[in-house]
């Protein structure tokens, strides 16, 4: 379970942020819940194909990285409205490289699957993120998804293995990003977001098959770099803007 704060308390914690909160009110609350981050290096010509020529690709010691991340989004609400758990409750696969724009390190989706019909039209109307509808089935630890049609699918089972973690600096670069960028007919748009850092544990993949296909980009079956595990966090996210 996550740890709960209040939405004061949790905008009063802004220490572990690289740039400030915005000035304006925030749009949504949403939760992000057992959360399993799997980390590849790739080369930077093939993510350059991947990502408008608009957008920085940002690196790690001269290393580029995408992400796979699974997880369960929960309680997603407008600022003055309750959560509909039919429609803000559901499963969610983000694969996600790494931006750098304007002094802020953010991240930009190659592709986002959601488990519900109405939460995936719901997501892309309103944010013009690239949501896709998957086949997604959740178990405790146990992750299942398909898309047939565009090459994608998971089948993974895994067992946290500690209960404290001490955080590399990438770790840090990796997980600690507070905005995401898209880009609409040319123009790039940022949408912030806040949470506390993110409370990470060491994983173990007890099973493991991921066939995914997004343009020349393959990842089929290769090892992840680097695993991550969280319980989650408590997250405000802003509208679109410029």
């Amino acid at each position: 379970m996550i740890k709960t704060l209040t939405i004061q308390e949790l905008l009063d914690q802004t220490g572990h942020r690289d740039f400030p909160l915005p000035n304006r009110h925030w749009a949504f609350y949403q939760e992000w819940q057992d959360v399993l981050f799997l980390h590849w290096k790739i080369p930077y010509r093939m993510l350059r194909e991947l990502v408008p020529d608009s957008l920085t690709l940002d690196c790690y010691d001269g290393e580029y990285y995408i992400s796979l991340v699974p997880f369960s989004m929960k309680n997603v609400r407008p600022r003055f409205l309750p959560a509909f758990s039919p429609v803000s409750d559901f499963h969610e696969i983000n694969l996600r490289t790494y931006i750098q724009m304007g002094g802020r390190r953010g991240v930009y989706f190659l592709s986002i699957e959601a488990e519900k019909q109405i939460s995936t039209w719901i997501s892309r109307t309103i944010s013009g993120m690239p949501y896709e509808k998957s086949h997604i089935v959740r178990d405790h630890n146990c992750y299942q998804s398909s898309q047939p049609g565009n090459n994608k699918q998971l089948d993974l089972e895994y067992v946290v293995t500690g209960d404290s973690f001490v955080k590399s600096p990438l770790d840090h670069w990796l997980t600690d990003r507070y905005c995401l960028f898209l880009t609409e007919a040319g123009q790039v748009y940022r949408y912030d977001v806040h949470h506390v850092e993110w409370p990470i544990l060491p994983v173990k993949l007890l099973k493991y098959h991921v066939n995914y296909q997004i343009g020349n980009l393959v990842l089929q079956n290769q090892a992840p770099t680097l695993m991550h595990f969280s319980r989650g966090v408590q997250v405000l996210a802003w509208g679109k803007q410029l």
